[in-house]
């Protein structure tokens, strides 16, 4: 009997294997016989469904009663008569979601009382980061005192580029600059997947929080919620808390971090911000357009300067255009990511005039070829390996040694979290349990498996695990590509540590077989990520400082103004579309402010 697998690429390519005199599986091992499914990333913008219904927002006019909550109630009967199911109201707005049939979207339609209605189309976050590993130990729930000194290596490659520590730390001696802007009296909010409150970089930022997600009186919007053992219970993919601790980690913060990197960790770009929290993005790192629109109404209720929006949607939706033009209006100051596709049109909310719009760069200073670009398109920041916080364990680390030698690896995305010491076993391709032969034993082994044959990397390791194997090893056969940066496709509580070692090593290991090997994956408190959502940050935080040189006399347009006319320009001269106006830059931004103040007598 042969087994294949469609790989779905151009052409269309079965990857076949032989599965006859397939030997038995470990006990315990018998559910992994079946790939995990796969959420598809292509999902309807209208949210159809079998009966044609559909979510949608409802944007309709004032009438003649004494409040808009009392207008927003009278409006949902109306809906509910019509057979739609109300879900969610924005009454300051004139806003609600619900459930309709296409019969009961057109009565709406003609309804002399509807502004409009929109698809309540999903968002997506806009950073290319890989999920964190499952975290360990919770921290108590009091905010710690803001910290002023901590150590220049905290300084990452982005935060330099953008001028945010010659503001701060002109000296440049790792203590914040008494009398200089790093923040203080500024709120962000910034609307994302939640934040670790466990993370000691963030602890003394965080102000309050929303949960839009779950609908539940949690108001910390947590990215990891972890029960009384230490053990996540749903994660948010550690995005928010990534994009959060951009814009203000504090000095001498002090996570776990790589060997041979700071141990105070990093610092945010504003490192005296504070922060508001909305979670409107699920542990897949999808949301919808309403509670987008929800949270920037709650930012606005709670004083913030500033909103951060490391997410979005390929088209624009005319109640989300209102809900931005209307916080715009309220001098609230909305920044977002173009996207990440590439293409020659940003996301939304970034496209709209109400919001400034940032792109990616290298550290080079070149255009990231995943940014998008066009119209809407008005900033640039670093978005290509930034080094951030995440969620406490949760930036997967590798370490294989092996007679006497450490070899450099990758962990896989979802592999599990662990430590296995046992036989080195040639499992050649995986695409059988019979590959990994008679040296494979229930009692578990290490197993080797090189990569390619047309198998699906998961497809090996559950294989391989099906073996016996304890932990598996996956060797690169491209030289260009290091260790690799491979998946396991999606979550499962059968995955063993799994990591990539190069073309080079792979060489080595397998002169290795029959020798013990020891395979260790472990989790950090510090990520490199990429993608516009780590841009975002980046502007967002410069804003934070500029707008605190003087909080009562600046306003949001005056910040963005700095923001945009002192932007490094580093395309043709004077916009365009791949970089806008430009690279932000906080020292120029702020001594541009400066200009702006009127003198006290």
């Amino acid at each position: 009997m042969k087994r294949c697998v469609w790989l779905g690429l151009v052409g269309g390519l079965m990857a076949c294997g032989s599965s006859e005199d397939e030997p038995k599986a470990c006990p315990g091992t018998e559910g992994m016989s079946q790939p995990p499914a796969v959420v598809s990333a292509a999902r309807s913008e209208a949210a159809l469904t079998d009966d044609g219904a559909e979510d949608v927002i409802i944007a309709f006019r004032q009438r003649v009663f004494a409040t808009a909550q009392a207008n927003t109630e009278a409006f949902a009967n109306e809906v509910t008569r019509a057979g739609g199911q109300v879900k969610q109201r924005v009454p300051s707005l004139n806003m609600l979601s619900a459930r309709v049939s296409p019969e009961a979207r057109e009565a709406l339609a003609r309804n002399p009382d509807v502004v409009s209605v929109s698809p309540n189309r999903p968002v997506y976050a806009l950073g290319m980061s890989r999920p964190p590993l499952p975290a360990q130990a919770w921290l108590g729930a009091q905010p710690p005192p803001v910290n002023t000194v901590g150590s220049v290596g905290e300084y990452t490659e982005g935060l330099k580029m953008v001028q945010a520590n010659q503001v701060w730390d002109a000296n440049n001696d790792g203590v914040l600059d008494e009398g200089r802007p790093s923040g203080t009296g500024i709120k962000v909010c910034v609307i994302d997947s939640g934040w670790d409150n466990r993370h000691p970089e963030l602890q003394a930022a965080f102000i309050g929080g929303k949960d839009f997600i779950s609908g539940s009186a949690n108001a910390l919007a947590l990215d990891a919620q972890v029960d009384s053992q230490g053990n996540v219970l749903l994660w948010g993919g550690g995005h928010g808390t990534h994009t959060a601790a951009t814009i203000a980690a504090q000095l001498g913060g002090g996570g776990r971090v790589r060997l041979g990197e700071d141990p105070n960790g990093t610092v945010g770009v504003a490192p005296t911000a504070s922060l508001l929290i909305a979670r409107v993005l699920n542990e897949r790192g999808t949301g919808d357009t309403m509670k987008v629109i929800a949270a920037l109404e709650w930012c606005q209720e709670q004083g913030a300067n500033i909103v951060s929006l490391s997410l979005g949607a390929s088209s624009d939706n005319d109640a989300e255009a209102l809900a931005f033009s209307q916080a715009k209006a309220n001098g609230v100051l909305a920044i977002a990511a173009t996207g990440n596709s590439g293409a020659g049109e940003v996301s939304f909310p970034a496209g709209y005039d109400s919001v400034v719009g940032v792109g990616a760069v290298t550290f080079a200073g070149e255009w990231a070829s995943f940014s998008q670009y066009g119209p809407g398109t008005n900033l640039v920041a670093p978005g290509v390996g930034v080094l951030s916080a995440t969620i406490i364990g949760g930036a997967p680390y590798g370490e294989v040694a092996a007679s006497g030698q450490q070899f450099m690896s990758n962990p896989l995305e979802f592999s599990a979290v662990g430590a296995y010491s046992g036989r080195l076993v040639d499992c050649g391709l995986g695409s059988s349990m019979s590959d990994c032969g008679e040296a494979a034993t229930c009692e578990g082994f290490v197993a080797y498996v090189d990569r390619g044959g047309g198998i699906l990397f998961e497809e090996k390791v559950r294989n391989a695990i099906r073996a016996g194997a304890k932990a598996v090893i996956i060797g690169n056969h491209t030289a260009e590509e290091g260790t690799g940066n491979f998946t396991l496709n999606g979550p499962s509580t059968l995955w063993v540590p799994t990591v990539s070692v190069s073309l080079e090593s792979a060489n080595m290991l397998r002169g290795l077989m029959g020798q013990d090997v020891t395979l260790d994956v472990t989790g950090l408190d510090y990520a490199l990520q990429t993608g516009t959502s780590m841009s975002t940050p980046h502007v967002a935080g410069v804003a934070a400082l500029v707008w605190s040189l003087n909080p009562q006399q600046l306003d949001a347009e005056d910040v963005r103004a700095a923001l945009l006319d002192t932007a490094r320009d580093l395309g043709p001269d004077g916009w365009d579309p791949n970089y806008g106006n430009g690279l932000v830059q906080a020292a120029d931004a702020v001594e541009y402010a400066e200009g702006l103040l009127t003198p006290v007598p």
